[in-house]
């Protein structure tokens, strides 16, 4: 945790400020969800009262998600259509005949920019950034009456957002994530000197031994570029800020040779025995570029990093000259109760997470994500694949095809001084029909390779990739097929095998997306009870229909319970195996976190991929301390089951407890009797040998867990019931309140049998409502913040915001009597 925020604050001194002058657009906000007629609706003098006052618009703040709360709500398809948002800013720009720029940093999926009524941008792509220039949109919205008379000065701002369903548009709505609206990511006001570089490049690369690094820096200036008797001062800053070089130049005389057609070459240079990047020693570097002018000064830094890496034909990844296990898994820009509107502290806090649990690699998926997101892979040390969303639904025309190519070149040119980026992705799944007619894969392959050669043309440092379309596998520098041993296909224990079939299928593998889902707090006495009825021997793939609940073949995503104890298992083996596979680069788990979706109304909480090892509001599962124990050098010891309050079986019945624990030894405590110490073993499986099987009794358990790793002592303890009482199917509801804090009640649902016994595996369907004047913490898309909910171990929680108020809290599932709790 430490070395974390070390990184994080070197980063923030590290940071020089640009003599530009940003500022955030957070707050004044109005926001209706809903197309209008014309601009002039947005604009016109409206009177309380009036026929013009409706329709009705709400306060936000930026950033801001159309679909924040619809994306997992039950009951509703997510609203996919037009949407607007205006404000009124105060515009005053200090540089004379400088430019005055909206610059946001994402919106969905088209967007189109107005000064009072004047049109001045439009932009289509719903995850690159993009500027629109409003300068003299300003200018002469000033010389109208109404700018003072109604308007008192400040100038009328308003964006439509649309995202709806376009079949030339990427990514394709067949794709297992929600296409969001809205401006859901930050949106900055831009004052810029009359000249001003657009793009700065830093091409940093050092040779295998780390003895030398180069740096090559190019410009694309705004249009004018710098006049005669301007100057270019470049210097390079090492990681504590101390100048390494600096090169004064004259104004550049025209393009090229830059990196390509209107960029400039600013200088080259040498660097000996830099100091590397690497998830261990994430050492930043700054290039930073001064234009001088007679109106002043415009200053624009950028972070590079020196890193030298090697995918090895036929053999494993290496970085700085080493072999480098890619530990990695995936990120979706999503979260509870905002949707893609995530801002910069949940960014960080959910990539620390990250770090947290070992993670070194990470696959953007899939679609190119925040700036913020690079800066904080670049300062914690995490190696990138990130990606344009073309994913599934086949190819289209013309238009979607300049769509994909104009999204590549704007993730390359605006990501490109990353050092975490070593991968540019080109597509997902793209052997998934179904948006047109016809699916060519002539076509499909004849476009991949447009993207390949589009993506070395412009960055001749990075690898390709694309993960499941094998008929392109050969025309990508790196393939990632489809494995899901034990969830989609087969059994875990396949895992290796299968990898080293499609290991030699290619010249460089790489296994992205593996795992299964969980349904946060369910767990088992017997997770593995689905295996049982699995086919093996007919590999480990996922195919049309494998992600549906219903029909098709035995598979652990149709027939298994979806608990968190299976889930554990099947982590466990993977990482287990893959410390036994020298020749393996790396694979990346999917996904970190939850996620929305539309294609997964039936899931235990509707509508989200629960495949994530924390939840979508970052509530950590238990896998995600299997991954620690596994990936991680600071000591931790956990005990499985700190959300499983009852366990069940026969009196005296023997009952395995997991420790996953990265520490050489532990000892366990159950009831104060010490039942040994247990030596880590991490090809002993389960739990790398730390686990005991306790006989246990009826009646309230204390377990507790010494672990240590030399002089370092972990302890860890949980608490449980067991049940020896059997029950039968679940006839009744019991719902209570069981805490308040804040102004925030909790009540929990519990399913007992007709004899008033819990049932403990059952999984019957929830639904909340509530009367009154408190409000349901709904649609947040987690297993606590869902009016309908699959029962995990027949319990289920939801919290109410009384508001200080009365209300009636309703529970009710088929076949039983719906039953009411007042606040």
């Amino acid at each position: 945790m430490q070395m974390v925020r070390w990184f994080f604050i070197l980063l923030l001194i590290g940071e020089v400020a640009q003599a530009q002058q940003t500022t955030r657009l957070t707050g004044n906000w109005e926001f209706i969800k809903q197309d209008a007629g014309g601009i002039w609706e947005l604009v016109r003098p409206v009177g309380k009262g009036n026929p013009e006052s409706v329709s009705l618009w709400q306060t936000v703040q930026l950033p801001h998600c159309v679909n924040a709360d619809d994306a997992v709500d039950p009951d509703v398809n997510y609203y996919q259509g037009p949407a607007w948002y205006r404000t009124q800013l105060d515009i005053e720009n200090p540089y004379s005949n400088g430019r005055t720029l909206l610059f946001f940093e994402g919106a969905g999926q088209k967007t189109d920019v107005y000064v009072y009524m004047t049109k001045v941008g439009s932009h289509t792509g719903g995850y690159d950034e993009f500027v629109v220039d409003i300068t003299d949109a300003v200018e002469a919205f000033r010389k109208l009456p109404v700018a003072q008379s109604r308007f008192k000065g400040k100038i009328p701002i308003a964006v439509r957002t649309d995202n709806s369903r376009d079949l030339e548009m990427i990514p394709s709505d067949l794709s297992d994530f929600n296409l969001y609206g809205g401006i859901y990511r930050y949106l900055n006001l831009v004052y810029q000197p009359p000249v001003a570089i657009d793009k700065l490049f830093a091409k940093a690369e050092v040779d295998k031994t780390g003895k030398i690094g180069t740096v090559q820096v190019s410009a694309r200036f705004f249009s004018p570029p710098p006049p005669e008797g301007a100057g270019i001062t470049i210097k390079l800053f090492d990681p504590t800020g101390k100048v390494v070089h600096q090169k004064d130049l004259p104004p550049p005389s025209g393009g090229g040779p830059g990196r390509g057609p209107g960029d400039v070459k600013l200088t080259g240079f040498t660097l000996k025995t830099p100091q590397l990047w690497s998830p261990q020693t994430p050492a930043l570097y700054t290039v930073e570029a001064t234009v001088t002018t007679a109106e002043g000064k415009y200053v624009q830094t950028e972070k590079i990093g020196f890193r030298h890496f090697e995918f090895v034909d036929h053999g494993p990844f290496l970085l700085n000259g080493r072999r480098l296990l890619l530990r990695g898994t995936h990120r979706h820009e999503d979260h509870a109760g905002v949707a893609a509107a995530m801002t910069e502290d949940l960014m960080r806090r959910e990539m620390i997470m990250m770090k947290e649990m070992g993670v070194n690699f990470i696959r953007l998926g899939h679609y190119q994500q925040s700036r913020i997101i690079l800066n904080l892979c670049d300062s914690l040390g995490i190696l990138v694949w990130e990606e344009i969303p073309w994913c599934r639904g086949g190819l289209g025309g013309p238009v979607y095809q300049a769509m994909a190519k104009r999204m590549l070149t704007n993730m390359i040119e605006q990501h490109y001084n990353h050092p975490s980026v070593i991968i540019w992705g080109m597509g997902n799944e793209n052997d998934w029909p179904g948006d047109f007619p016809e699916f060519d894969k002539e076509k499909i392959r004849s476009f991949m390779k447009e993207l390949h050669d589009l993506s070395h043309r412009l960055d001749n440092t990075r690898k390709t990739a694309i993960r499941r379309c094998d008929f392109c596998k050969d025309i990508v520098d790196v393939y990632s097929p489809s494995i899901w041993a034990g969830w989609y296909r087969g059994v875990y224990t396949e895992y290796k095998k299968v990898s080293e079939e499609e290991f030699k299928k290619v010249d460089h593998f790489l296994h992205v997306e593996w795992g299964g889902d969980s349904h946060a707090r369910r767990h088992a006495e017997n997770p593995d009870k689905a295996l049982q009825v699995v086919k093996t021997g007919n590999g480990a793939d996922e195919r049309a229909g494998d992600a549906s609940l219903y029909g098709g073949a035995a598979r652990v995503s149709k027939d298994g319970d979806w608990s968190e104890s299976y889930l554990c298992n099947l982590v466990d083996w993977h990482l287990k195996e893959q410390e036994t596979m020298p020749w393996l680069t790396g694979t990346a788990q999917w996904p970190f976190k939850d996620f929305s979706t539309p294609v997964r109304p039936d899931n235990p909480v509707p509508y989200m991929n629960q495949k994530g090892v924390v939840e979508r509001d970052l509530t950590k599962k238990e896998a995600y301390y299997v991954f620690q124990s596994y990936w991680t050098t600071q000591p931790m010891a956990h005990i499985y089951g700190h959300t499983w309050p009852v366990r069940w079986g026969a009196e005296g019945e023997e009952k395995m407890i997991k420790v996953y624990s990265n520490c050489a030894e532990a000892e366990l405590f159950v009831n104060g009797k010490s039942y040994g110490v247990k030596k880590r073993n991490s090809q002993d499986f389960p739990a790398a040998g730390l686990r005991w099987n306790v006989p246990l009794n009826n009646g309230m358990q204390q377990v507790k867990v010494i672990a240590r790793t030399g002089k370092t002592v972990i302890t860890d303890s949980i608490q449980f019931q067991y049940q020896t009482e059997k029950w039968s199917q679940p006839a009744k509801i019991v719902l209570e309140k069981t805490g308040e804090q804040n102004g925030i009640a909790t009540l929990q649902v519990t399913l007992l049998d007709e004899k008033g016994v819990p049932c403990p595996d059952a999984a019957s369907w929830i639904r909340f409502g509530l009367a009154g004047d408190g409000k349901l913490i709904d649609n947040q898309g987690t297993s606590t913040g869902s009016r309908l909910v699959q029962a995990y171990n027949g319990r289920a929680i939801i919290r109410v915001q009384t508001n200080k108020g009365r209300s009636v809290i309703s529970a009710k599932s088929e076949g039983m009597k719906t039953v009411f709790k007042e606040l």
